[in-house]
C-alpha cells in the first residue's frame, strides 16, 4: 500500500493497516489541538509525496483513539514511529521536519552498516 498522503487510521483499522502493510510504514501520533502536530502536517504529507511507493504514511489522532496510542506508550504529541514488518524500529517524541523524516527514512532503507 503506497499513498501520497498520509492515511488517517482509526484503532479499529491500525493493526490490520500498519503491522499487515510490507516495508517502512510511519505513524504519526498527533491531535488537532497540538500547534507542533499541525507546523509538522505540511511536512509529513510532502515527505510522504516525495516517498509514495516507498513508504506508507499513517495519521493517529491519539484522542480519538487511545487503544493505540496506550499501546505504543505515547506519552507526548506529535510521536513519530517507524515501522518495519509490523516492528517499531525508531521512535521520535516531538516535531520532524520533513528533511529529518527523510534522514530516518533513507537510515531504514540503508540496513545496518557492517
Amino acid at each position: 500500500m503506497s499513498n501520497a498522503k498520509p492515511i488517517a487510521l482509526t484503532d479499529a483499522e491500525f493493526d490490520g493497516a500498519v503491522l499487515k502493510t510490507p516495508g517502512i510504514v510511519v505513524v504519526d501520533f498527533w491531535a488537532p489541538w497540538c500547534g507542533p502536530c499541525i507546523q509538522m502536517a505540511t511536512g509529513l504529507e510532502a515527505f510522504s509525496k516525495a516517498n509514495a511507493g516507498r513508504v506508507t504514511v499513517f495519521k493517529v489522532d491519539a484522542d480519538d483513539n487511545p487503544k493505540s496510542a496506550e499501546k505504543y506508550a505515547i506519552r507526548s504529541i506529535p510521536t513519530i514511529i517507524f515501522f518495519k514488518e509490523g516492528n517499531p524500529l525508531f521512535v521520535s517524541r516531538g516535531a520532524m521536519t520533513q528533511s529529518s523524516l527523510q534522514k530516518k527514512l533513507d537510515e531504514l532503507l540503508a540496513g545496518p552498516t557492517p
